[in-house]
Protein backbone atom coordinates (compact mmCIF):
# COMPACT_ATOMS: atom_id res chain seq x y z
CA UNK A 1 0.00 0.00 0.00
CA UNK A 2 1.17 3.37 -0.99
CA UNK A 3 2.39 5.69 2.26
CA UNK A 4 0.96 9.41 1.08
CA UNK A 5 3.15 11.76 3.19
CA UNK A 6 2.08 14.39 5.51
CA UNK A 7 1.09 17.84 4.13
CA UNK A 8 3.86 20.38 4.64
CA UNK A 9 2.65 24.48 6.09
CA UNK A 10 2.91 27.23 4.02
CA UNK A 11 5.95 29.03 4.88
CA UNK A 12 4.07 31.97 6.11
CA UNK A 13 1.76 29.29 8.08
CA UNK A 14 3.25 29.64 11.44
CA UNK A 15 0.78 28.96 15.04
CA UNK A 16 -2.43 28.49 13.03
CA UNK A 17 -5.43 27.62 15.13
CA UNK A 18 -8.79 27.49 13.60
CA UNK A 19 -11.36 29.64 14.58
CA UNK A 20 -14.73 28.37 15.35
CA UNK A 21 -17.33 31.41 15.11
CA UNK A 22 -20.12 31.39 18.23
CA UNK A 23 -23.31 32.58 17.13
CA UNK A 24 -25.91 33.39 19.41
CA UNK A 25 -28.70 33.42 16.48
CA UNK A 26 -27.96 32.09 13.25
CA UNK A 27 -29.31 33.34 10.35
CA UNK A 28 -29.47 30.71 7.49
CA UNK A 29 -27.30 27.53 8.86
CA UNK A 30 -28.61 25.16 11.26
CA UNK A 31 -26.60 23.91 14.21
CA UNK A 32 -25.82 20.68 12.49
CA UNK A 33 -24.62 22.48 9.34
CA UNK A 34 -22.16 24.89 11.34
CA UNK A 35 -20.65 22.02 12.84
CA UNK A 36 -20.34 20.18 9.99
CA UNK A 37 -18.05 22.80 8.20
CA UNK A 38 -16.63 23.21 11.56
CA UNK A 39 -15.36 19.97 11.60
CA UNK A 40 -15.25 19.05 8.08
CA UNK A 41 -14.54 22.39 6.61
CA UNK A 42 -17.55 22.44 3.87
CA UNK A 43 -21.24 22.22 3.63
CA UNK A 44 -23.64 21.72 0.90
CA UNK A 45 -26.90 24.29 1.18
CA UNK A 46 -29.52 23.11 -0.92
CA UNK A 47 -31.56 25.30 -3.05
CA UNK A 48 -29.78 28.60 -2.00
CA UNK A 49 -30.90 30.39 -4.89
CA UNK A 50 -33.46 30.62 -7.41
CA UNK A 51 -34.20 29.13 -11.35
CA UNK A 52 -34.26 32.44 -12.09
CA UNK A 53 -31.65 33.58 -10.24
CA UNK A 54 -29.60 31.43 -11.57
CA UNK A 55 -30.56 32.09 -15.04
CA UNK A 56 -30.06 35.72 -14.85
CA UNK A 57 -26.22 35.30 -13.05
CA UNK A 58 -25.39 32.92 -16.34
CA UNK A 59 -26.94 35.27 -18.59
CA UNK A 60 -24.46 37.99 -17.03
CA UNK A 61 -21.80 35.85 -16.79
CA UNK A 62 -21.46 34.21 -20.53
CA UNK A 63 -20.79 37.70 -23.20
CA UNK A 64 -18.12 38.04 -20.12
CA UNK A 65 -16.98 34.22 -20.46
CA UNK A 66 -16.90 34.51 -24.48
CA UNK A 67 -14.78 37.76 -24.18
CA UNK A 68 -12.30 36.05 -21.82
CA UNK A 69 -12.04 33.23 -24.20
CA UNK A 70 -11.61 35.37 -27.32
CA UNK A 71 -8.92 37.40 -25.67
CA UNK A 72 -7.43 33.49 -24.91
CA UNK A 73 -7.54 32.71 -28.54
CA UNK A 74 -6.19 35.74 -30.05
CA UNK A 75 -2.93 34.86 -27.02
CA UNK A 76 -2.51 31.36 -28.68
CA UNK A 77 -5.53 30.15 -26.69
CA UNK A 78 -3.52 30.04 -23.17
CA UNK A 79 -2.77 32.20 -20.18
CA UNK A 80 -1.62 31.30 -17.02
CA UNK A 81 -3.77 28.35 -16.08
CA UNK A 82 -6.61 29.69 -18.14
CA UNK A 83 -6.78 27.11 -21.84
CA UNK A 84 -10.28 28.33 -24.56
CA UNK A 85 -10.78 25.11 -24.73
CA UNK A 86 -10.51 23.06 -21.24
CA UNK A 87 -10.59 25.54 -18.83
CA UNK A 88 -11.63 29.23 -18.26
CA UNK A 89 -11.28 31.54 -15.22
CA UNK A 90 -12.89 34.56 -15.79
CA UNK A 91 -12.18 37.23 -12.62
CA UNK A 92 -13.83 40.72 -11.14
CA UNK A 93 -17.37 40.18 -12.73
CA UNK A 94 -19.03 41.68 -9.74
CA UNK A 95 -17.44 45.20 -10.52
CA UNK A 96 -18.28 44.69 -14.25
CA UNK A 97 -21.91 43.95 -13.92
CA UNK A 98 -24.64 45.25 -12.21
CA UNK A 99 -26.67 41.87 -11.80
CA UNK A 100 -23.45 39.94 -10.03
CA UNK A 101 -22.45 43.25 -8.19
CA UNK A 102 -26.28 42.86 -6.34
CA UNK A 103 -25.88 38.92 -6.42
CA UNK A 104 -22.72 39.61 -4.31
CA UNK A 105 -24.42 40.97 -1.73
CA UNK A 106 -27.75 38.42 -2.33
CA UNK A 107 -29.28 38.09 1.74
CA UNK A 108 -28.27 34.81 1.72
CA UNK A 109 -24.97 35.07 1.18
CA UNK A 110 -24.54 38.11 3.71
CA UNK A 111 -26.48 35.11 6.07
CA UNK A 112 -24.05 32.69 5.36
CA UNK A 113 -21.53 34.81 5.71
CA UNK A 114 -22.80 36.52 9.20
CA UNK A 115 -23.36 32.35 10.67
CA UNK A 116 -19.67 31.40 9.64
CA UNK A 117 -17.66 34.66 9.45
CA UNK A 118 -18.18 37.38 11.31
CA UNK A 119 -19.50 41.00 11.53
CA UNK A 120 -17.96 42.92 9.23
CA UNK A 121 -16.96 40.95 6.17
CA UNK A 122 -15.78 42.17 2.47
CA UNK A 123 -16.25 40.72 -0.95
CA UNK A 124 -12.75 39.46 -1.68
CA UNK A 125 -12.76 37.98 -4.97
CA UNK A 126 -15.00 36.60 -7.46
CA UNK A 127 -14.69 34.67 -10.83
CA UNK A 128 -16.84 32.34 -12.90
CA UNK A 129 -14.81 28.81 -13.67
CA UNK A 130 -16.10 27.15 -17.62
CA UNK A 131 -15.10 23.37 -18.33
CA UNK A 132 -14.81 22.55 -21.58
CA UNK A 133 -14.70 19.15 -23.46
CA UNK A 134 -12.08 19.78 -26.18
CA UNK A 135 -9.47 19.24 -23.66
CA UNK A 136 -10.06 16.92 -20.60
CA UNK A 137 -8.53 18.03 -17.67
CA UNK A 138 -8.41 18.43 -14.04
CA UNK A 139 -7.80 20.94 -11.47
CA UNK A 140 -5.50 19.78 -8.52
CA UNK A 141 -5.66 19.92 -4.91
CA UNK A 142 -5.17 23.60 -3.84
CA UNK A 143 -6.49 25.94 -0.99
CA UNK A 144 -7.61 28.76 -2.44
CA UNK A 145 -5.31 30.74 0.64
CA UNK A 146 -2.49 28.99 -1.11
CA UNK A 147 -2.62 30.87 -4.35
CA UNK A 148 -2.25 34.39 -2.46
CA UNK A 149 -1.43 34.29 1.21
CA UNK A 150 -4.17 36.32 3.44
CA UNK A 151 -4.15 36.65 7.09
CA UNK A 152 -6.72 36.07 8.59
CA UNK A 153 -6.21 32.79 7.12
CA UNK A 154 -9.84 31.44 6.95
CA UNK A 155 -11.89 33.25 4.38
CA UNK A 156 -15.27 31.36 2.33
CA UNK A 157 -15.64 29.92 -0.67
CA UNK A 158 -18.84 29.41 -2.30
CA UNK A 159 -19.20 27.34 -4.72
CA UNK A 160 -22.31 27.88 -7.42
CA UNK A 161 -22.89 25.29 -9.70
CA UNK A 162 -25.15 27.24 -12.68
CA UNK A 163 -25.62 23.70 -14.56
CA UNK A 164 -25.76 20.57 -12.08
CA UNK A 165 -22.88 19.17 -11.25
CA UNK A 166 -21.36 15.48 -10.64
CA UNK A 167 -18.50 13.75 -11.03
CA UNK A 168 -18.87 12.97 -14.84
CA UNK A 169 -18.77 16.80 -15.70
CA UNK A 170 -15.72 18.09 -13.15
CA UNK A 171 -17.80 18.53 -9.53
CA UNK A 172 -15.83 20.16 -6.51
CA UNK A 173 -13.89 16.70 -4.26
CA UNK A 174 -12.87 18.39 -0.88
CA UNK A 175 -10.61 16.51 1.60
CA UNK A 176 -12.25 16.91 4.88
CA UNK A 177 -10.67 17.88 7.82
CA UNK A 178 -7.31 18.94 6.82
CA UNK A 179 -8.36 22.53 6.83
CA UNK A 180 -7.49 22.81 10.45
CA UNK A 181 -3.68 22.71 9.44
CA UNK A 182 -4.25 26.05 7.73
CA UNK A 183 -2.50 27.36 4.66
CA UNK A 184 -0.53 24.25 3.05
CA UNK A 185 2.66 24.26 1.27
CA UNK A 186 1.72 24.50 -2.79
CA UNK A 187 3.86 23.62 -5.75
CA UNK A 188 4.11 24.75 -9.49
CA UNK A 189 2.53 22.56 -11.96
CA UNK A 190 1.25 22.95 -15.50
CA UNK A 191 -2.54 22.90 -14.55
CA UNK A 192 -2.36 25.33 -11.01
CA UNK A 193 -0.37 25.12 -7.68
CA UNK A 194 -1.24 22.25 -6.04
CA UNK A 195 -0.82 20.99 -2.15
CA UNK A 196 -1.65 17.52 -2.34
CA UNK A 197 -0.49 14.39 -4.74
CA UNK A 198 -3.54 11.99 -2.81
CA UNK A 199 -6.58 12.59 -0.79
CA UNK A 200 -7.55 9.46 0.05
CA UNK A 201 -10.42 10.85 2.56
CA UNK A 202 -11.49 12.68 0.03
CA UNK A 203 -15.51 13.09 -0.93
CA UNK A 204 -17.44 13.69 -3.78
CA UNK A 205 -20.04 16.86 -3.96
CA UNK A 206 -22.73 17.16 -6.15
CA UNK A 207 -24.49 19.72 -6.44
CA UNK A 208 -27.70 20.93 -8.67
CA UNK A 209 -28.19 24.30 -9.98
CA UNK A 210 -29.32 26.71 -7.20
CA UNK A 211 -27.27 24.79 -4.73
CA UNK A 212 -24.42 26.12 -2.84
CA UNK A 213 -21.16 24.52 -2.00
CA UNK A 214 -19.47 26.59 0.92
CA UNK A 215 -16.12 25.38 2.01
CA UNK A 216 -13.10 27.21 3.90
CA UNK A 217 -10.05 28.77 1.98
CA UNK A 218 -8.24 26.08 4.08
CA UNK A 219 -10.02 23.05 2.67
CA UNK A 220 -8.18 21.30 -0.35
CA UNK A 221 -9.97 20.83 -3.18
CA UNK A 222 -9.85 20.04 -6.59
CA UNK A 223 -12.31 18.94 -9.67
CA UNK A 224 -11.89 16.13 -12.45
CA UNK A 225 -12.33 16.77 -15.95
CA UNK A 226 -15.67 17.36 -18.32
CA UNK A 227 -16.24 14.21 -19.25
CA UNK A 228 -20.06 15.63 -20.79
CA UNK A 229 -19.00 15.92 -24.33
CA UNK A 230 -20.57 18.88 -25.79
CA UNK A 231 -21.04 20.64 -22.42
CA UNK A 232 -19.45 23.47 -20.69
CA UNK A 233 -19.77 22.75 -16.83
CA UNK A 234 -20.35 26.32 -15.58
CA UNK A 235 -19.59 27.69 -11.57
CA UNK A 236 -19.19 30.92 -10.25
CA UNK A 237 -17.23 31.58 -7.27
CA UNK A 238 -17.75 34.10 -4.94
CA UNK A 239 -15.14 34.82 -1.72
CA UNK A 240 -15.47 36.74 1.39
CA UNK A 241 -13.13 37.47 3.88
CA UNK A 242 -13.49 39.34 7.58
CA UNK A 243 -12.72 43.43 7.16
CA UNK A 244 -8.76 44.48 7.67
CA UNK A 245 -7.72 41.42 6.05
CA UNK A 246 -4.40 41.18 4.44
CA UNK A 247 -2.65 39.76 1.70
CA UNK A 248 0.81 38.69 1.18
CA UNK A 249 2.16 39.26 -2.57
CA UNK A 250 4.47 37.27 -4.52
CA UNK A 251 7.25 40.01 -3.65
CA UNK A 252 6.66 39.80 0.30
CA UNK A 253 3.78 43.20 -0.13
CA UNK A 254 1.47 43.42 2.20
CA UNK A 255 -1.84 44.73 0.89
CA UNK A 256 -5.08 45.27 2.71
CA UNK A 257 -7.98 43.57 0.61
CA UNK A 258 -10.26 46.84 0.32
CA UNK A 259 -10.47 47.79 -3.07
CA UNK A 260 -13.49 49.99 -3.22
CA UNK A 261 -14.39 48.54 -6.76
CA UNK A 262 -13.72 44.79 -6.71
CA UNK A 263 -13.59 44.33 -2.94
CA UNK A 264 -16.71 46.16 -1.43
CA UNK A 265 -18.38 45.35 1.91
CA UNK A 266 -21.53 43.70 2.07
CA UNK A 267 -21.85 42.90 5.98
CA UNK A 268 -20.74 45.93 8.66
CA UNK A 269 -22.01 45.25 12.48
CA UNK A 270 -23.63 42.60 11.03
CA UNK A 271 -25.83 44.40 8.56
CA UNK A 272 -25.92 44.76 5.09
CA UNK A 273 -23.07 47.70 4.23
CA UNK A 274 -24.84 50.29 1.91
Amino acid sequence: MAVVSAPKPHPLNTGFVWRTRAVARRRRLDADQSAGFDDQGFVKLEALFSPAEIAAVTQAIDPLERAAEARLRAAGGRISISDADAITFTTHLACRSNVLGAFARHPAILDVCHDLMGEDVRLYWDQSVYKKTQKLQEFPWHQDNGYTFVEPQQYLTLWLPLVDVDENNGCPWVAPGLHRLGTLDHWVTPIGLKCLDEAPSAVAVPARAGDAIVFSSLTPHRTGPNLAAGTVRKAYILQYCLEGSVATQRDGRQVVQDDPERQFKVLAAGRPAS
